[in-house]
């Protein structure tokens, strides 16, 4: 779990909200509205996926986009930023992402919760889908 200041309200409920439902989370800030650049925490996430600290991860900033493309950065990462339950789960099923990213002034916490758990509920569908993936690792090197 990582986010920005714009993101915080949102991130803390997520982090209570996955806690409630029995998931252990690793939350690596901003613990505050203190301003902070949200690159820093995009690619503390994207680090925790890469070095095996996370099997998931979950951004918020104010938009969803800045957070996410900084972790997109992060060799092996595939960050999706979703609006709602369709595009959370097709982010995991169609695009093997492994980092789900909120906008807080874009998305309310129910369809955030929502979305949490569309995504950690898809499967990666494989077949055409991975041939397409594999496209995208290969955009790395």
């Amino acid at each position: 779990m990582g986010c920005d200041h714009a993101g915080y309200a949102l991130k803390s409920e997520l982090v209570g909200y996955l806690e409630e439902l029995g998931y252990e989370t690793l939350d690596l800030g901003t613990n505050s509205h203190d301003r902070v650049d949200y690159p820093d925490y995009g690619a503390a996430v994207g680090q925790a996926i890469t070095e095996g600290k996370a099997d998931l991860g979950v951004l918020v900033c104010g938009s969803g986009i800045g957070i996410g493309i900084a972790a997109n950065k992060i060799s092996g990462v595939r960050a999706a930023t979703v609006h709602d339950v369709t595009s959370a789960h097709l982010a995991r099923e169609h695009n093997n992402a492994n980092i789900i990213c909120f906008g807080e002034r874009l998305i309310g916490p129910e369809i955030a919760r929502e979305s949490l758990v569309a995504f950690l509920n898809a499967e990666f569908q494989g077949g055409r889908h991975a041939e397409r993936v594999q496209k995208i690792s290969d955009l790395e090197s």
